[in-house]
């Protein structure tokens, strides 16, 4: 029988290690959600645009990023660009069309795939469908909207058939404060008038939308925002219809387009979408992460409930690629989740980070940025550097969390090995490099203590790794038995020092081990 320990210590430096070669092709691979307002400015007004995201695409690429997703870009009233003003051009405010395709071809050099939001639930007040609807009944784009009357209910060719006196009469919105006319159907907001998707007219514009932006502007696919709201509650077979006839449709345009949708429920109700949006953000696997490692405990079972939620999908299909993530820009940001407490972030990224998928990570949370609601101050702008005068620095608002007090920018984690920064780079790398991370099966540990997370991943007969994640404050110790006893070698730590011996492994407080 093969020794099953021997005495080790581990202090892995990883500056000192040759730099793995990265496998990951796409569409798996580590995606990075950007807001272009607060990324990097390149004219000086303080607003992030195309040309600071294209200057910025080198930082990216190092990170080992491979795919980027813009929120909103299209021109808009509002700071988010949720309510769109027109569906083939760029806010001015972020740059030009031109400047757009600079960057998808700059982006595309250096193997990095370019997402942009495509928002088809609802359009902005602003659009001109909107406002040539607005005109009259008799208005060629009047449904492309969904219409009611007072005390009636919309017919039933229509996608909205609730009454105007219903529960959700703060749904329905007057035009220009007029009470007496027909009220337009805005599930979010009146700034943002639902579109009528029983209208064969409204799903064409889409397309032609879709070809638009995949063909002329190269961009390699879209993240679906509101995409179980198409249709309501009540007709969710509709929705996922849609979903399976847009998909085919776009991939008409473009076979290898990506869409990943934005269904935020919980896994029976995200399954059934899959058939169309063969790519959903699981925001269950968030959310469960995140109150894992705030408690400190897997009283949550983060594996098992992962495997849970993959056999709702597997019920559905096979042919799918799970978009896990920690937070995004409607949610509060992950290290004000954790109390600020920067050993529980690390944690819950390298949790992230050795999942099946193809995790996201929205901008910033690589060097620590803080955010609490309201939206604009999950939104603040990127900390580039110590200087607040930096050209690229945004400064389209006072920053109330990620301040320079508060969060250290980039300029010096990029200069301190043990940075949250650095610690982000070093884990993706290693991922970049892995067959059993990027694309491999996972199966549940027989490791059964209250605060450690542990998982196997392995990629056919060639890679097999079980990974223990310490989520708690103090060091673990775990016996050499049961799966344990195989997988005698350290392929990675997270950070710190692991000991391995005849009596076990010892994990320090919020480390992460690899073992081969």
């Amino acid at each position: 029988m093969r020794k099953l320990f021997l005495f080790l210590v581990i202090a892995i430096i990883w500056s000192c290690q040759p730099t793995p070669k990265p496998i990951v092709k796409w569409p798996y691979g580590v995606n990075y959600e950007i807001f272009v307002r607060s990324f990097a400015d390149t004219n000086g007004d303080g607003i992030g645009d195309f040309n600071g995201v294209t200057s910025k695409l080198d930082y990216l690429k190092d990170l080992g990023v491979g795919g980027i997703w813009l929120m909103p870009i299209m021109p808009s009233p509002t700071y988010h660009k949720y309510d769109v003003a027109d569906y083939k051009a760029v806010d001015a405010e972020y740059g030009t069309l031109d400047d757009f395709k600079k960057l998808v071809s700059e982006a595309h050099k250096r193997d990095i795939r370019i997402l942009v939001d495509l928002i088809l639930n609802h359009s902005g007040t602003d659009h001109p469908w909107f406002q040539e609807a607005i005109k009259g009944k008799d208005n060629a784009y009047r449904d492309y909207y969904v219409w009611a009357k007072k005390d009636s209910i919309r017919n039933q060719l229509s996608k909205k058939t609730t009454s105007l006196d219903s529960d959700n009469i703060t749904q329905w919105h007057a035009v220009n404060g007029d009470t007496l006319s027909e009220h337009y159907y805005g599930f979010f907001w009146g700034g943002m008038p639902d579109l009528n998707f029983d209208n064969q007219k409204v799903k064409q514009e889409f397309v032609d939308i879709g070809k638009f932006w995949l063909e002329e502007m190269q961009v390699d696919g879209f993240r679906l925002d509101a995409a179980k709201h198409i249709f309501p509650t009540e007709r969710a077979t509709d929705n996922h219809a849609f979903w399976v006839w847009f998909k085919e449709e776009m991939q008409k345009i473009k076979p290898d387009v990506y869409l990943v949708g934005e269904v935020w429920s919980s896994a029976p109700e995200v399954a059934p979408y899959l058939k169309g949006l063969p790519a959903l953000f699981n925001f269950d696997m968030g959310y469960a992460i995140t109150a894992a490692v705030r408690a400190g405990e897997d009283t949550i079972q983060l594996i098992k409930k992962y495997k849970a939620i993959n056999d709702y999908y597997l019920q559905t299909t096979s042919n799918y690629i799970d978009a896990t993530f920690l937070k995004n820009h409607d949610q509060n940001r992950i290290l004000s989740e954790l109390n600020n407490d920067q050993q529980k972030a690390r944690v819950a990224a390298a949790i992230l980070f050795t999942l099946p998928g193809t995790p996201y990570v929205y901008y910033g949370e690589e060097i620590g940025m803080l955010g609490v609601k309201p939206d604009e101050f999950i939104r603040e702008p990127f900390l580039w550097t110590a200087n607040a005068t930096d050209p690229i620095q945004t400064h389209w608002e006072e920053p109330r969390y990620s301040t320079l007090q508060a969060v250290k920018p980039l300029s010096e984690q990029q200069a301190d090995a043990n940075s949250l920064y650095n610690f982000y780079k070093k884990i993706i790398t290693y991922r970049n490099s892995s067959n059993a991370l990027t694309y491999g099966s996972l199966t549940e540990s027989d490791i059964a203590v209250k605060e450690v997370v542990a998982l196997i991943r392995k990629y056919e007969n060639e890679e097999s790794l079980l990974i223990i994640h310490n989520i708690s404050d103090g060091e673990v110790t775990l016996k050499p038995e049961g799966q344990l006893a195989a997988y005698s070698k350290i392929e990675f730590v997270s950070q710190g020092e692991v000991k391995m011996d005849k009596n076990g492994l010892v994990l320090p407080a919020y480390t992460s081990v690899i073992l081969k």
